[in-house]
């Protein structure tokens, strides 16, 4: 059976417009779906087309399924602050919790790479970038000032712009104290100069407490006289040694931070310059052990030089060398041990006598040997040595035995700026560690060096006096340990520190973060064990040189 023709349109008869294709619907609105091939391409162009793919232009149908999630897109970072925001943040600051003394080491990481200092809270981080600790640092505490400790930059997290307010001005001089030329020349000429802490103590800038960790106060004795010696102190002072070193940087920033005069606190920590020393000396000094002074003040001042680009050959190619080296003419004579006809024992000397010329740093002065019984009242007598006496060793006269040999020692000229003199106090035999309690006496001023030094009429006039004067002095201070229940005497050896202030002539003690005056005739009544003089300058007068 066939179908029946339909005589009109169904649309006619009804008058109802019939629905259109999908396609011819989709093109009646304005999608943001494009349905041509260029559409496609100018919205892939500008960003903003959807995820998924393109169809042909031609195609029927799209997927009625199409992903229309727009990509994540990184936030933009400020490159400065917004107007009228200029000291955004800043108010949250707190400078008493600022302590740019530790090594600079990120909290988290213990990198030492790109390292941030928080302003709210102190603590280190490394970098300032998105995926940085010092960014989630910033989102987590809600911490946002933080300074570069390289370049002293500081900059606003998690925005990232850089704050160039003067208010940060006194943050980054104590984090990297600089001076000029006519500052270093102040120092030792400007009497009284007081500065203030943030908690309003009074300090004096070059005489302030070096914090003692645990056991290194060997160091900061040290580092207090050298930091009052002029040439060194001036020349780590003012000096850039951004290309140096690591323990020369860190030495110049401990000596800037001892004499800064708008410092935050009245002391300072050695923990960064005890970081890279322990490093270097593989453990041999470190801020839990004690160690000697001398032998730490030896071992520091050569690898100084040799950090300072020094010769191990030329001598004089460093700040330390035409600072402390001197030159030292040693006589030696071999003995021999021989019987005689009698089967006696008789020492001879050699009738040749060798003569070597040497450099030093410092000279070695031996005591005499204490004293083995009690005095009439049963105690114990602490015998006392002129300081002279003891110098007789370099008079070229005196000759010493040692290793089978008999030597005699003489100074040449020239002289050095800053003589040091080590009073060996302790000596090791096979049972215990003995130390000497003899007291050196001596006067903190005009100490005539002449009848030590070989005459030389082209360096000095023959018969004049050759003055040094006392800078600083490092005692020994002998304590029973705490734990010494049994009484069995074991002592605990710790050290101070005398230094002069040359600007007004007196004498300062500091132990650790002890700093107090002293009275120039009470110096050595302590157990001296390390000296070191300046030779007084006197105007040149013919052919004698100052």
């Amino acid at each position: 059976m066939s179908k029946r023709q339909a005589s009109e349109a169904l649309d006619e008869l009804l008058d109802i417009a019939s629905p259109s294709s999908k396609r011819s619907r989709m093109g009646d609105f304005d999608s943001p779906l494009a349905n041509s091939h260029d559409e496609a391409q100018s919205l892939e162009q500008d960003g903003e087309g959807r995820n998924g793919d393109a169809e042909d232009a031609n195609s029927d149908e799209f997927d009625d399924e199409e992903d229309d999630a727009s990509p994540m897109v990184a936030p933009q970072r400020q490159k400065g602050p917004a107007d009228g925001y200029d000291d955004l943040y800043l108010d949250t600051i707190d400078r008493n919790v600022l302590d740019f003394d530790f090594e600079k080491l990120c909290s988290v990481s213990l990198s030492n790479i790109n390292v941030y200092a928080c302003l709210v809270c102190g603590k280190y981080f490394q970098g300032r970038g998105v995926k940085s600790h010092a960014y989630f640092h910033s989102l987590d505490e809600d911490h946002h000032v933080f300074i570069n400790l390289e370049t002293q930059k500081v900059y606003v997290l998690p925005d990232g712009y850089e704050v160039k307010s003067k208010s940060l001005d006194d943050i980054k001089y104590v984090s990297d104290p600089r001076y000029t030329k006519n500052e270093v020349i102040q120092l030792d000429r400007r009497a009284n100069h007081v500065s203030w802490t943030l908690d309003g103590k009074q300090y004096t800038p070059g005489f302030v407490g070096i914090n003692n960790i645990k056991e290194n106060d060997y160091l900061n004795v040290v580092v207090q006289a050298l930091s009052h010696v002029s040439p060194l102190r001036n020349y780590l002072l003012l000096e850039d040694f951004s290309k140096k070193s690591e323990i020369v940087k860190r030495c110049s920033i401990l000596f800037r931070k001892i004499w800064n005069p708008r410092a935050f606190k009245s002391h300072v920590s050695p923990h960064e310059l005890l970081q890279e020393i322990a490093l270097l000396s593989n453990k041999r000094f470190t801020l839990t052990n004690q160690s000697d002074p001398v032998e730490f003040l030896s071992w520091f001042l050569n690898n100084l030089h040799l950090g300072l680009g020094g010769s191990k050959t030329k001598p004089g190619s460093s700040m330390i060398q035409r600072t402390f080296q001197g030159k030292l003419k040693v006589e030696s004579q071999a003995i021999t041990a021989r019987a005689d006809a009698g089967d006696r024992l008789r020492f001879e000397e050699a009738g040749e006598v060798k003569v070597d010329i040497v450099r030093f740093l410092f000279l070695t002065l031996d005591l005499p040997s204490a004293p083995l019984f009690q005095d009439e009242l049963e105690k114990n007598i602490i015998p006392q040595v002129p300081l002279s006496t003891i110098l007789s060793k370099y008079d070229g006269k005196r000759a010493q035995e040692h290793h089978a040999q008999r030597k005699r020692y003489r100074l040449l000229h020239p002289l050095p700026p800053y003589l040091m003199f080590h009073v060996k106090r302790f000596s090791q035999n096979k049972f215990v560690a003995e130390r000497n309690p003899t007291i050196v006496t001596f006067d903190a001023r005009n100490l005539d060096i002449s009848p030590y030094v070989e005459p030389n009429p082209n360096e000095w006039p023959v018969g004049e006096p050759i003055w040094y004067d006392l800078v600083a002095n490092v005692v020994h201070e002998s304590v029973r340990k705490k734990e010494d229940v049994a009484d069995s005497g074991e002592e605990k050896k710790t050290w101070k520190a005398q230094i002069k202030d040359k600007a007004t002539g007196e004498w300062v003690v500091c132990q650790d973060l002890f700093v107090d005056k002293v009275q120039s005739e009470l110096l050595y009544l302590g157990e001296t064990y390390l000296q070191i003089w300046e030779r007084r300058k006197v105007p040149a007068k013919g052919k004698g040189k100052a």
